[in-house]
């Protein structure tokens, strides 16, 4: 399929989880790839082999996204190799779950320059050049936890808020230069980390499911897919919960 076959896509924090799932459908519609993580470490590597398999262009980037000059510097060498970007998808995230009064400050900072402050750096240094360009689609991966909040997690939920509302906020800002902006919030998601849940605990959270069952990052990236392409053309600041009915 080429839904997005011609455009470039930048996906931070894509060497594994539900960003490799994002750039893997991204790749299979056409779009060529630049991805960020931390290190390039075995796993980016494979997740750049699995990637070219595709027949597009292809190339990782060791990018800290919480730091304002290392994402701008990035955008920098990426521009240069693609020659644009059309797509951005915010998606590196980190968890230092504890309930509030034991939260320490080092705990509260971590997630948020990680989660929320990595996508403000990196639209800052794509916004001019998708005005250059009069087009773009940002998409700000959330979570079902910063619609409705969790205990335990009052950092997380609170970036993942923000990816919200700075999604809303760029709509409004960008969108008469012919850029969206969205956010995307998984519910619960089948990923590694919570495959090593306990059988009894995952069967809890599925039954409060209406769907019964734990998404995957399949699911997300489909999705992520439709607000890339010329599919979602009229659709910007919007959040779509992809969480199986658990939000309702």
């Amino acid at each position: 399929m080429t839904l997005l076959k011609g455009k470039v896509a930048l996906i931070t924090g894509a060497a594994r989880g539900i960003g490799r799932s994002i750039a893997l459908k991204f790749a299979e519609e056409g779009a060529d790839i630049a991805f960020t993580d931390l290190v390039i470490d075995e796993i980016a590597q494979n997740t750049q082999h699995e990637l070219e398999s595709y027949g597009v262009k292809v190339n990782a980037y060791a990018s800290n996204a919480a730091e304002f000059d290392s994402a701008h510097q990035t955008v920098e060498s990426i521009v240069a190799e693609f020659g644009k970007v059309d797509i951005l998808v915010n998606n590196a995230g980190i968890t230092k779950d504890s309930l509030i009064m034991r939260m320490t400050e080092t705990q509260w900072d971590a997630v948020i320059n990680v989660n929320l402050k990595s996508a403000f750096n990196f639209i800052h240094a794509l916004a001019p050049v998708m005005v250059r360009q009069r087009g773009g689609s940002i998409i700000n991966i959330s979570s079902i936890v910063g619609v409705h909040g969790n205990a335990g997690q009052a950092n997380y939920s609170a970036s993942k808020a923000g990816m919200i509302a700075l999604a809303k906020s760029v709509a409004k800002e960008l969108g008469s230069r012919g850029i969206r902006a969205n956010a995307v919030a998984p519910g619960f998601i089948i990923t590694d980390m919570t495959a090593q849940m306990p059988d009894e605990v995952r069967k809890q959270w599925e039954n409060g499911i209406p769907m019964r069952r734990g998404g995957t990052p399949e699911e997300i990236a489909k999705v992520c897919t439709f607000l890339a392409s010329d599919l979602a053309s009229y659709v910007t600041g919007q959040v779509l919960l992809v969480d199986g009915g658990m939000g309702m």
